[in-house]
């Protein structure tokens, strides 16, 4: 990570390296929180943020579902965003709001501890490498299982949901494969460590269901590019072998962006090369986000 100038913490900028919380901080301490990744993309015309006001809806979802105040208003935390880019004069950028209980009491129980909101942004290329996004990833179906929808509520993007994704993904790195996939716990496909899966089989694409898995929002775009390219997209269950026989995987992400997988468990996908549906559905979303395609000019935020 490279070290930037200036994060927004409660309201105001601060200077990267006095961003500080308390040791006794109750998310360090119990895992409650909720972020967001969010990307600004630099483009022929200038540079903009991908979505910005579905991720700040989803941010505010996660709070709800994690039953945590936030002290500002959509539109205060969206002007945030842009303004931490432009104060630290970044034309690409990834962005990771933060919403956390400070401390106070100490307990499971939070009581009345503040709900404090920061703000950072910093250059970060490609999340799986370059050479992910033209050639593919391994991937490995992981022996930790993803959360139960009673036992963790998985539409909230909640910080210490992601123990979960360390402990896959460093039982895949140590493997020698680059990322984990995770069942739910009936055994079928649900999502990797940070990203939505899709699979495509004869033509057609289908991707797991939202009753267990967070809703992504590459995800939805995608979905609607796929089906703006006459593509039949199917939202249902799939089981691991599946994968195994589809023509096509590929992962979908905020920062994984469209990854194609070139195999899973050491069984080769399709030609074990990025597809020809998987290379036109990457190809129209970085022209979007780059501001070469218009059609979709309302998912970009100019700065």
């Amino acid at each position: 990570m490279e070290q930037q100038g200036k994060i927004w913490m409660d309201g105001s900028f601060v200077n990267w390296e006095e961003a500080n919380v308390h040791v006794l901080t109750h998310s360090l301490h119990y895992g409650l929180a909720a972020f967001e990744g969010i990307r600004c993309y630099k483009g022929k015309s200038g540079s903009a943020i991908f979505r910005l006001q579905d991720h700040i809806d989803r941010l505010f979802e996660s709070a709800h579902i994690g039953m945590m105040a936030i002290p500002f208003d959509k539109k205060q935390v969206a002007d945030a965003v842009v303004e931490t880019v432009r104060i630290n004069n970044l034309d690409a950028c990834y962005i990771r709001p933060l919403l956390y209980i400070g401390h106070g009491a100490m307990g499971v129980y939070p009581g009345d501890n503040p709900i404090r909101l920061a703000i950072a942004a910093w250059k970060w290329g490609t999340y799986l490498g370059d050479e992910a996004l033209a050639k593919g990833i391994s991937a490995c179906v992981s022996s930790f299982t993803r959360h139960h929808v009673n036992v963790s509520m998985t539409r909230g993007k909640i910080s210490g949901y992601y123990v979960n994704s360390i402990f896959a993904k460093r039982e895949a790195k140590s493997d020698g494969y680059d990322e984990a996939i995770l069942l739910d716990p009936e055994g079928y496909v649900s999502e990797g460590t940070g990203e939505n899966i899709f699979i495509v089989r004869k033509g057609r694409i289908k991707t797991t269901p939202l009753t267990s898995i967070l809703e992504g929002i590459t995800r939805n775009s995608v979905i609607e590019l796929a089906r703006e390219q006459g593509i039949s997209v199917t939202e249902e269950r799939f089981t691991r072998d599946e994968m195994y026989i589809a023509d096509e995987v590929f992962v979908t992400g905020t920062a994984a962006e469209l990854t194609p997988v070139r195999e899973i468990d050491n069984r080769r996908i399709g030609a074990g090369h990025p597809g020809l549906i998987t290379q036109a559905l990457q190809k129209r979303f970085f022209a979007i986000v780059r501001g070469e395609d218009a059609v979709h000019e309302s998912w970009l935020t100019r700065i």
